[in-house]
């Protein structure tokens, strides 16, 4: 059972954590990372790209000119794909890209996504941010104070200081632990938990 430190914001030791080895010390495959991140970004598309087909543009009612007799091609409508300004031929149209993979290999890539960063020595457990005012300042130094830049901040319920605080600072996240996911946990140099929600994140992941 890995057992990690528990820091202050001044990066000093103030306790420590045990945690769970069928969570946090999951050996790591990647083709379930990615399957997952796929998924996860598939399904945040849009998808509301669209054209117009030949009957969809405006105009184009009349036939140019007749069918025959004037030694040009039969033309029916000057919104024939062929023409400028006619239709799209199999243009996109609104869709969902969403799908699913099955729930327990989520979990299971939440896992490998979790103990990817406790083996990296990329994930450090927080006691608490303990300013009252809600001052980007002061968040800037807890940065450098912790020799962070790019930050996943995983807390156990909403934190309105921190989140005001850190709201203005480049390649810096809050998150609470029900939106914990995959593709978040990879995107980030460094996870940063609070010492709370660790329990929440056990409680989530075990079946």
């Amino acid at each position: 059972m890995p057992v990690v430190d528990v820091l202050d914001i001044n990066r000093t030791k103030v306790g420590e954590v045990n945690l769970r080895d069928d969570i946090f010390n999951v050996p790591v495959q990647g083709h379930i990372l990615h399957e997952v991140v796929t998924m996860q970004l598939a399904n945040r598309r849009s998808g509301t790209a669209c054209t117009k087909g030949r009957s969809e543009v405006r105009g184009g009612g009349r036939k140019p000119w007749r069918q025959k007799g004037t030694g040009r091609a039969r033309v029916g409508s000057t919104r024939s794909p062929l023409w400028r300004g006619g239709g799209v031929v199999f243009g996109p149209k609104p869709r969902s890209y969403a799908y699913k993979v099955p729930k327990k290999v989520r979990r299971q890539a939440l896992k490998m996504a979790l103990s990817s960063k406790l083996a990296n020595g990329q994930l450090l457990i927080l006691d608490q941010y303990p300013h009252q005012e809600p001052k980007t300042k002061e968040f800037v130094k807890v940065m450098d104070n912790l020799q962070l830049k790019k930050v996943l901040f995983v807390t156990p319920a909403d934190e309105p200081i921190l989140t005001l605080s850190s709201r203005n600072v480049p390649y810096v996240q809050i998150m609470r632990t029900e939106g914990l996911n995959v593709y978040d946990i990879l995107r980030y140099d460094h996870l940063v938990v609070f010492q709370p929600a660790i329990s929440q994140i056990e409680e989530r992941l075990v079946p």
